[in-house]
């Protein structure tokens, strides 16, 4: 079996970054094809360094790195392939990007390779400098995320009997996976009640594209129910709360006390 070659090349997103010693750095990337990886950017906080202005939180780059086999692979040459500047000019659009990131980092191994979940990543960074319904795009990448770590919320079939889901109001239980027919969700003790346009919602951002999605208009009830019931879905299968939904949920706080002086 042939070796690897000792330098190789990566498009990669920046997760964290964490300084080391006087001048290096850290950084948390996630790849297409080694997933999840850590390397060492040596110089950067230079004032002279050329990539500092390239491995900036969230920035898409293009890499080569040099394989080490005593410690981490080293940053050689990189370019910036889309600074998603927006993510970098408002606070809030910030704050969602770092969810997406938590979310990503949280259910994924180092070196596992999953290019679909690299890819919804991207296109969530981009969404986020583009959209005008943050809200609307995080629903839409938490319920993608979920499919692709192996956690796809079972929408059109109850998940204890296998009865096709009616279009009327029905249950969801978060430990089973799923929506619940009436019959099954009123015996159960683990399910919620889950509304007609709530279950419609999720089943339309499940199985179409996010442009499609982007078209719907949502009222507020519908924002919180969705939110309230993907938000459980991820601690329960995380076992623990996300950092950045409660900094998500003081900003809009603030927001509306802001607007209501």
């Amino acid at each position: 079996m042939p070796a690897p070659d000792r330098v190789y090349r990566t498009e990669a997103v920046v997760l964290h970054r964490h300084d080391l010693g006087e001048a290096d750095r850290i950084l948390t990337l996630y790849t297409p094809r080694y997933g999840k990886i850590r390397v060492v950017a040596k110089g950067v906080r230079k004032p002279s360094s050329r990539k500092a202005g390239h491995v900036e939180l969230f920035m898409r780059t293009e890499m080569m790195l040099a394989r080490s086999h005593s410690a981490l692979d080293i940053v050689t040459q990189v370019e910036m392939k889309d600074a998603f500047l927006p993510l970098r000019e408002d606070l809030v659009r910030a704050t969602y990007a770092s969810h997406f990131v938590e979310l990503l980092d949280a259910f994924t191994e180092e070196a596992d390779e999953n290019q679909a979940l690299y890819h919804l990543l991207v296109n969530g960074l981009g969404w986020l400098c583009q959209t005008n319904d943050l809200q609307r795009a995080a629903r839409y990448y938490e319920l993608h995320l979920l499919e692709l770590v192996g956690y796809r919320p079972q929408l059109f079939e109850c998940v204890l009997c296998g009865e096709t889901i009616r279009p009327r109001p029905q249950f969801y239980s978060i430990v089973d996976g799923g929506v619940l027919c009436p019959s099954c969700g009123q015996q159960s003790p683990r399910a919620r009640p889950v509304s007609l346009n709530a279950l419609k919602l999720l089943r339309y951002m499940q199985t179409r594209p996010f442009e499609a999605v982007e078209r719907i208009r949502l009222t507020p009830a519908l924002r919180v129910e969705t939110e309230n019931l993907l938000h459980a879905t991820l601690v329960y299968h995380l076992e623990r709360q996300l950092k950045s939904v409660a900094f998500l949920q003081r900003l809009r706080r603030e927001n509306q006390s802001g607007q209501a002086g």
